[in-house]
């Protein structure tokens, strides 16, 4: 079954549902194969069995005021290479992302994105048989 590509700007809000977080502004990155969730207080723990993680997000940036806490299974540990060639370990879950009308599941690294200018990276992975990016478009599903 083909699924139809929606339109997206090179950066747009998303929400994470079972994170519980409505609105956080996503870097749509063609240039980066994993997402990444800006995540603090990362605190791994065990639950029947299951590693699992809890952290939280700050979801608007420059803004430490909002809090929200998550809690997700880990489904794997990943090394990461960032844009300065920086190696990382990540923890990686999964979770619904929806944009617009559409949600799916994506894979989510988490590692501390203060620095950074967005609060969380869509890359290939996650955009991969869902959506087109016009790069000269900006929040095409509103702010």
């Amino acid at each position: 079954m083909q699924v139809k590509k929606q339109i997206v700007g090179w950066r747009e809000w998303v929400c994470l549902p079972e994170l519980g977080i409505e609105a956080v502004k996503a870097k749509v990155d063609t240039g980066a194969l994993t997402s990444a969730l800006h995540a603090i207080h990362l605190r791994r723990f065990q639950e029947n069995g299951r590693p699992r993680v809890r952290f939280d997000i700050h979801p608007l940036q420059k803004r430490s005021d909002i809090t929200v806490h998550c809690v997700a299974d880990v489904m794997d540990e990943r090394e990461i290479r960032s844009s300065n060639g920086h190696v990382e370990s990540r923890p990686v879950i999964r979770t619904l992302l929806r944009l617009g009308e559409d949600q799916w599941p994506i894979e989510l690294t988490l590692t501390n994105r203060d620095s950074m200018g967005f609060r969380m990276l869509l890359g290939r992975r996650a955009m991969r048989r869902h959506l087109i990016v016009d790069p000269s478009a900006s929040y095409l599903f509103g702010r």
